[in-house]
């Protein structure tokens, strides 16, 4: 195993250049389509009285929780000592403050009237989780510099383990934070529980990897730099544990709602008759982001390579989408029980299941947030030396032998 160089990305390269066009002008389409809800006010997309959150927030919370999991490169060595992963560390967390940072793009834009997200800064009630969720995703991305500060500059070196310790508590309180913000709308029949702070952990992790891997990919790609058969097979390894422990979480919250009788009906909503919500939770959840990727990742007989892994990674990111499109709108298209054991029915749709259609513009929201992530990671990459000039066997592999 030989000592690990770092360098940023050659602009020499044509697809540096095509990736960052075609960045710029996602951004550009996200940010005209935040003007254009933002001019003729939120009508003009699929979210009414009923359905308050849309696919923007599918996609800031998808980023939100893949920022926590994919620092967790990082977390694995500094705080565990597995020395496998420091090379990955830095580009882990450029990765993660790239996707918060698209993240709480999408949902600034998206929750209207952003020009007062300075009195949102300001004034605080502390009984809304909300609140508390400012302060975590700034104190993230400020710790999180801070670590990255101690990997690059050696004079900062003696703080690496106080600052990856430091980063690694505070995103799982983040994620935790994440996952109460529904867990604690009572009102709401999928929501009101506590497995939602456990799930949303489990989900950063699957998802956060996921995303991490393909951007490494992608970056690897566009330097033309090698990536050996033991980091992917390191990387697949957890993947494939997260995905398992994901899966079995969510099998386990619908059995324990499936067993109490209040939560019956709102389990055939989502398992049976919920039209587009039943069959993303099928096909998109379940099918194509938990049971392909497992079967990608769980042949141990022969070594996972880079196909497998990267259909793998995309399937469970297309998968954590889905999973977030049901647990959020979903959540909100079944009506709200106001008299439980009585059916309620009004002229304001109540005891009515809610229908949503995404319009064009909130996607191009979404997809901005993304872009904006895409551009942060390949600049960063670029200025700073964030990517590991080569992960070949020999300069990875504590075991690699010469032949």
């Amino acid at each position: 195993m030989q000592g690990i160089d770092y360098r940023g990305i050659s602009s020499v390269h044509n697809s540096f250049f095509i990736v960052l066009g075609i960045s710029v002008f996602l951004i550009s389409a996200g940010l005209y389509s935040a003007w254009y809800m933002e001019h003729h006010g939120h009508w003009v997309t699929g979210m009414d009285n009923q359905i308050v959150w849309g696919v923007p927030h599918v996609f800031a919370v998808f980023l939100i929780l893949s920022a926590s999991g994919a620092l967790n490169i990082a977390s694995i060595s500094t705080v565990f000592g597995r020395t496998s992963y420091k090379p990955l560390s830095r580009f882990s967390a450029l990765v993660a403050i790239a996707l918060l940072i698209g993240g709480l793009s999408v949902l600034v834009l998206d929750l209207g009237r952003p020009d007062r997200l300075l009195i949102a800064m300001t004034h605080y009630n502390f009984r809304s989780v909300f609140a508390w969720n400012i302060f975590f995703y700034v104190g993230f991305l400020i710790l999180v510099g801070f670590y990255v500060w101690s990997m690059i500059d050696r004079k900062m070196a003696a703080f690496r383990i106080f600052a990856g310790v430091t980063s690694f508590f505070w995103r799982l309180v983040l994620t935790s934070a994440t996952g109460l913000i529904f867990g604690f709308l009572i009102a709401r029949e999928l929501y009101d529980s506590a497995i939602l702070a456990p799930m949303f952990i489990a989900m950063s992790l699957s998802f956060g990897l996921a995303v991490f891997y393909l951007f490494m990919q992608g970056s690897f790609f566009v330097s033309r730099r090698k990536i050996g058969n033991y980091i992917i097979g390191r990387l697949g390894n957890l993947l494939r544990i997260f995905v398992s422990v994901v899966l079995y979480i969510v099998i386990i919250s619908h059995l324990t709602n499936l067993y109490a009788s209040e939560h019956q009906d709102i389990e055939r909503f989502f398992l049976l008759s919920g039209r587009e919500i039943t069959v993303i939770f099928w096909i998109g959840q379940i099918l194509i982001g938990s049971f392909l990727p497992l079967l990608l990742l769980f042949p141990i007989d022969k070594p996972l390579d880079t196909v497998r892994m990267t259909f793998a990674s995309i399937f469970v990111t297309i998968g954590g989408i889905s999973q977030l499109y049901v647990i959020i709108i979903g959540g909100q298209a079944y009506p709200l029980i106001l008299f439980p054991g009585y059916e309620v029915s009004s002229s304001f749709f109540d005891g009515v299941i809610n229908a949503y259609t995404p319009s064009l513009v909130e996607t191009l929201l979404g997809i901005g947030g993304v872009a904006l992530a895409v551009k942060i990671v390949f600049l960063g990459s670029k200025i700073l030396p964030f990517l590991p000039t080569n992960l070949e066997d020999k300069n990875t592999d504590p075991h690699y032998e010469s032949s």
